[in-house]
């Protein structure tokens, strides 16, 4: 207009871009499309759930709509929240994530909790396939003064979990080695774990590929085949338990929902005339499903 201005460009509020976004990833079949618009949302415009809400006249700029589209798009192709955004929530703490390593999930987080009911703190813990590292870094922080070693055997999970460690200032308290069980673990400490925890790929072979598009085409299969039976790395680390623990120290293990059983009668199996642990039992997840194996190295 002559004489005038050029009026500024009008970008959606944010309550319009949570709509939007909502609607897109419905179309595209997204079962759980409000979450996912929150989530992406909330992660370009740097807000929570709850102060989205409370600023939803406000505008996104430019960038962040940018930024939102790409994302819309990734998501709407099925790629993980976690990856699109690069992180995750994880009992109180934030850990980044890369498609080199599982995302982590609510089961682990209890898992956690389970755990550390059992093992005294401070604690000389050891993971086996710590992926992400939330699980090392979650310990540490939450039993300040514990000591935690941590393997995994993919390099690019190795990798995350020490940087997740260094961001959360734990470094000092969590190491991590590139290893199969506890190669890499000093040969020292082998027998003077408190507690011997881990989330390790315990799908059957047969079934990893009715698994969701989204966790087969995404995450690593070496994380999640277990092989024929689903077994194979617990057996391995059910075997391992009583070498790696000292006397009364807890194992702490996640279970697919069918195995309950199985690895309870592993724990409890004979070695050398004597169980190769204690006091087995199976916990439920919060869906009620047996979930998680504890026991304990015989004092």
């Amino acid at each position: 207009m002559p004489g005038g201005t050029v009026p500024a460009s009008i970008g959606p509020t944010i309550a319009e871009s949570l709509l939007q976004t909502r609607l897109t990833l419905a179309s595209a079949g997204d079962e759980h499309s409000g979450v996912s618009a929150e989530w992406l949302v909330g992660w370009v415009a740097g807000m929570g759930r709850a102060e989205l809400y409370a600023h939803g006249d406000e505008q996104l700029g430019l960038a962040e709509r940018f930024k939102l589209m790409a994302a819309t798009a990734k998501r709407a192709a099925g790629e993980p929240l976690q990856y699109i955004t690069g992180s995750a929530p994880f009992r109180g703490i934030e850990v980044a994530c890369a498609p080199g390593a599982l995302i982590p999930r609510p089961e682990t987080e209890l898992l956690v909790e389970l755990a550390l009911a059992e093992a005294p703190t401070p604690s000389r813990v050891l993971e086996v396939g710590c992926g992400t590292g939330c699980v090392a870094c979650s310990i540490a922080s939450e039993a300040p003064g514990s000591e935690v070693w941590a393997t995994d055997i993919a390099p690019e999970a190795v990798d995350l979990a020490r940087r997740n460690a260094e961001a959360l200032g734990l470094s000092c308290a969590v190491h991590v080695v590139e290893g199969d069980l506890a190669d890499g673990v000093p040969v020292e400490l082998l027998g003077t774990f408190d507690l011997l925890i881990s989330n390790p790929p315990y799908v059957p072979s047969a079934v990893v590929d009715g698994l969701p598009a989204e966790v087969i085409d995404h995450e690593p299969r070496l994380a999640l085949d277990g092989g024929g039976d689903g077994l194979s790395v617990i057996r391995r680390i059910v075997e391992a338990a009583p070498a790696l623990l000292a006397p009364g120290g807890v194992l702490a293990l996640e279970l697919f929902e069918g195995h309950a059983e199985a690895a309870r009668e592993l724990a409890e199996a004979h070695g050398d005339a004597a169980p190769l642990l204690e006091a087995a039992r199976i916990e439920r997840d919060l869906a009620d499903r047996p979930r998680y194996l504890i026991a304990r190295r015989a004092r």
